[in-house]
This record gives C-alpha cells, structure tokens and sequence, in this order.
C-alpha cells in the first residue's frame, strides 16, 4: 500500500506538487498545478486535466465544457469558483497536450499520489462530481472496459457519496440526443444533490 504523505497546509501541499520530479518540466516553465481546494468545501468535481485554455487562464473549466457543466450541476460562476462550496480536483493537475483526437489522457499515478494527500484535508466534502470516463472509472473501481453510458445511467448505485456523468464536451451532444434520459432525468436528480449537499 502506497503511504499518503501529510501536510500541515494547502500551500505545502502546492509547494510539494511543484517540487514532484515527476512535475519538473512544467515547473521548469513556470506552469503552477491547477486544481482549487478548501478544508470546507462540501462538493467536489473530479474531471480529467486542465485543457490548453484553463493552464494559460489559471481557471479550471474556463470553456465551453465548463458552461455546461454548471448548467448541468445547477450552480452559477460565482459558487463554482468558490473553493469553499466546490473543490475542483482533475484527475491532473497539469494540461497533458494534444493528442490525434483531442487532449492526451491524465498522466498514469498523477492522481493516485496527490488526489488522498488533499482529500485527507477535506473532511466536509458531501458530494463528489465524477466527469468523464477516467474519474469514474478511477474512483468507481470499474474496469476500463466498463462502458459509462451504463455507470452513469445506474447513478443511484453510487450514492449518497458520488455522482457519475459523461464529460460535458460539445463532442457529446450526439450521446445526449442518443440517450434522452439523460436530461430528462439524470440532471435533475443531479441538480437536487448537489444543491443538498451544498446546504449541508
């Protein structure tokens, strides 16, 4: 089993992840890690990794994506970007470049190192945002195999404590209009937990 290292602060965690060897590159050109936490925060959203516009702007989901999501999860900017309310923690905490058909995958043990150091550090957290095929596998244990169309259909499964859904990329539009109960009914179920659990 892989010991969790512990930190007294947030800002020696972020000192930490700028000092990982594995890191050096992106330190190296100036890139801080990108991700926003709080010791009080009670949703958290999980996604993949930055994309090239949320490294060179410093806020996570700062796209086309990022709108919808809040539109999905019913919150505005404002209580999104509220390190208070909603903790932001990709599967990576550094943009992994392009790849033949979008953005390469987050880096193998990125989040198997970092993601239990913070979450050490969020005891409040009631609800977690599971976006996209590699958190959901990750934190859901499936296999990669595991087609998430069925995971996030199944959603209840995985409550009270986390909450599955497809990425919210434009690229999907297709899979929405294939899969109607998806809107019809995953989102407002959505919506209402994550308003739960923002109210404690």
């Amino acid at each position: 089993m892989t010991r969790v290292m512990t930190y007294q602060t947030f800002d020696e965690v972020f000192q930490a992840i700028k000092a990982d060897p594995q890191n050096a590159e992106y330190t190296t050109a100036g890139i801080d890690p990108l991700y926003s936490v709080a010791a009080d925060a009670h949703v958290m959203v999980i996604g993949q990794a930055p994309g090239r516009i949320a490294q060179d702007t410093r806020i996570p989901w700062n796209d086309k994506s990022g709108d919808r999501l809040r539109e999905w999860m019913g919150v505005d900017r404002e209580t999104f970007y509220d390190p208070h309310q909603v903790a932001i923690v990709p599967m990576d905490f550094y943009f992994p470049g392009k790849g033949k058909s979008g953005d390469l995958p987050p880096r193998k043990g990125f989040a198997e190192k970092w993601h239990p150091v913070l979450l050490g550090m969020m005891p409040q957290i009631r609800l977690t945002v599971l976006v996209g095929t590699y958190a959901t596998h990750r934190y859901l244990g499936l296999k990669a195999s595991e087609p998430i169309t069925g995971v996030v259909r199944d959603w209840q499964r995985w409550q009270p404590r986390y909450f599955p859904l497809v990425h919210p990329s434009p690229r999907n539009q297709i899979w929405m209009k294939k899969n109607p109960w998806f809107e019809a009914e995953t989102l407002p179920a959505l919506r209402e937990a994550v308003a739960a659990a923002l109210a404690g």
